[in-house]
């Protein structure tokens, strides 16, 4: 069975990460990028399903572990009767293959330790041909091809590749495992000393750039180095997570895969990467939408492949057995195909927080911008499907349809877009903004209840709306935002924490959602209520896993993360609160 999913620690290189348990095994890793198929995916089952462990062999008494500095390098130190053992895990930030480096070092005593490498490639199912050669071995299935580095004999049997070894004090190993297509000429060993120094240089000189506020310095250099992982940085686009199938309901269904970019973290993303002074960054996250949007605001999507590409189809990897038993584990994502409106003014809204930032508008953002208002003019109140992509019938969902507004709001008051958009058409966006704010206070906000619903003319409660104020919307001393907040407070709160929807089933259904806590943080904030909003980001931190990591969300019955891990969002949420709570900020919506 997989280790809790707190357990996991990430490396990566720009291009795909891999999750490393406490005990020592990556159990999950998709080559040569974040979508591509896992070839280790013993995190969805077991080890039979693809892992590569690395232990001592005898009773480890012991396990610390952290990433060196500000970096992506981990190191676990393990602790058993005859000694201690460092691993230190990363993968290099170079141009050369998709490639794991694995270093054991003795630190006291004598420690014997063991290797086992079990490929499996298709997400666990496809078992490859290994042949061991002088130094290592090779294993590939049909396009793929992995090839081991390695300072002992490994020997292949019962469909895996093992070795035993002991390290003494001072003594270092190194395994190295590359990643080439199987038509392609085999890796050459990779030089792991230099390959270490480049890798430690290249976080620190990026992570260097921030200027790092008094309060919250050390999870916020940790959660934008974790944001790091997750951009390609061959296209700009960021991964909502490198994992899948990760569950949100203990033993349940809901095992969704993550390892694309959504839209609707496009303003998210772009806020807090400019106001942590990383604009390269942000124009380039901006650029991959711009492509990957294409021509048509109708045939757009709401996420997309890490290339831009739109084939997200979705199905169930039968024979794993899931995380902690937790079935179906769906490849792909379904979602990809509904329509939700708030993407449009989403889009929208992250060209404006350039624009204020100092991002320079382009020719092509420009027209897309007019594009997606003149779609937004026909298609602002039809039904569509919510920000958290339920299955359920369409409906006109109060978040979605505000941020319409905010979408038109922003060009009506841009002087950029005045510049460029006929008149005529800005005159019939003035006149539709009006519509749209009195409409929604209308029919999203529940007179009986006393505050804004889920829904046109319902009743539910729902944590989206705590975005009304952060987007300007509406200002977050009006009364009916006022209530709205008291009301999820009163009725949300699980533990300290925030959940998406009224939980059922006495709470033991999915968990609170640690991005929804945040922005809370961020309303309280601007009602001036400044240290319960520290104490609320106090809280989501505190959750963190030893090395810093969060996921989609903390289940409070149980106390453990669950979801996919680590999450984009809940960092991005985690930047934006403790920037907005120590300096000032380019924020969301402000026109």
């Amino acid at each position: 069975m997989a280790s809790p999913i707190s357990d996991y620690a990430l490396i990566g290189d720009g291009r795909t990460a891999a999750m490393v348990a406490v005990n020592g095994s990556i159990d999950f890793l998709c080559l040569p990028s974040f979508d591509s198929d896992a070839c280790f995916a013993a995190m969805l089952g077991d080890q039979a399903n693809g892992c590569w462990q690395i232990a001592p062999t005898g009773y480890v008494t012991a396990v610390e572990r952290r990433y060196r500095g500000d970096t992506l390098i981990l190191e676990t130190d393990h602790t058993t009767e005859s000694g201690r053992v460092r691993v230190t895990d990363f993968m290099p930030w170079h141009d050369g293959e998709p490639t794991v480096v694995r270093i054991v070092e003795g630190l006291s005593g004598r420690v014997e330790m063991g290797s086992l490498l079990r490929p499996r490639f298709d997400y666990g199912r496809v078992p490859p041909w290994m042949r061991p050669f002088d130094g290592g071995l090779c294993a590939d299935a049909g396009p793929h091809q992995l090839v081991l580095h390695a300072p002992c004999q490994m020997e292949v049997e019962n469909g895996g590749a093992h070795a035993t070894f002991s390290v003494k004090t001072g003594k270092k190993l190194v395994f190295t495992l590359s990643y080439a297509p199987s038509f392609a000429d085999l890796p050459k060993k990779p030089d792991a000393a230099r390959l270490l120094r480049q890798t430690d240089k290249a976080w620190r000189d990026w992570i260097d750039r921030f200027d790092v506020p008094r309060r919250w310095g050390a999870p916020l250099k940790r959660s934008l180095l974790t944001l790091k992982a997750l951009i390609d940085r061959r296209t700009g686009g960021l991964v909502a997570a490198p994992t899948m199938g990760l569950p949100e309901v203990p033993g349940g269904s809901m095992n969704w895969d993550y390892r694309y970019c959504w839209l609707r973290d496009a303003t998210f993303t772009l806020t807090a990467l400019l106001n942590a002074g990383f604009g390269e960054e942000a124009v380039r996250w901006r650029d991959w939408i711009l492509r990957a949007i294409a021509g048509d605001p109708a045939d757009m999507r709401i996420m997309y492949r890490i290339d831009g590409s739109r084939r997200l189809a979705e199905y169930e990897a039968t024979w794993l057995s899931g995380h902690d038993g937790a079935r179906p584990v769906l490849v792909g994502n379904a979602a990809s195909n509904q329509t939700q409106l708030d993407v449009y003014g989403e889009l929208i809204d992250s060209f404006h927080v350039g624009e204020r930032a100092g991002v320079e508008r382009t020719s092509r953002d420009i027209a897309v911008e007019i594009a997606l208002i003149e779609y937004l003019e026909g298609a602002w109140d039809k039904p569509g499907a919510d920000i958290w992509e339920s299955r359920d019938d369409p409906g006109c969902y109060t978040y979605s349809q505000a941020m319409a507004w905010v979408g038109i709001n922003h060009f009506v008051e841009s002087d950029v877009m005045r510049a460029a958009a006929p008149d005529e058409l800005i005159g019939r966006m003035r006149g539709l903004r009006a519509h749209i704010h009195q409409t929604v206070c209308e029919r999203g906000f529940s007179t009986s209840r006393g505050h804004f619903v889920q829904r046109y003319d319902g009743e539910a409660l729902d944590a989206s709306l705590l975005l009304l104020p952060l987007v300007g919307f509406l200002p977050a001393d009006d009364p009916r935002i006022v209530s709205t907040i008291a009301a999820v407070e009163r009725e949300l709160m699980e533990g300290g924490l925030v959940r998406r929807k009224t939980a059922r089933g006495g709470g033991h259904d999915e968990g609170a959602f640690l991005a929804c806590s945040c922005w809370l943080a961020d309303c309280m904030a601007m009602q001036g209520r400044r240290e319960e909003a520290a104490n609320m980001l106090d809280r989501v931190i505190g959750l963190s896993n030893d090395v810093g990591l969060l996921s989609e969300e903390f289940h409070v019955p149980t106390r453990r993360l669950i979801g996919n891990m680590p999450q984009a969002l809940t960092h991005l949420g985690v930047v934006n609160s403790a920037l907005f709570l120590s300096r000032p900020v380019v924020q969301r919506g402000a026109a």
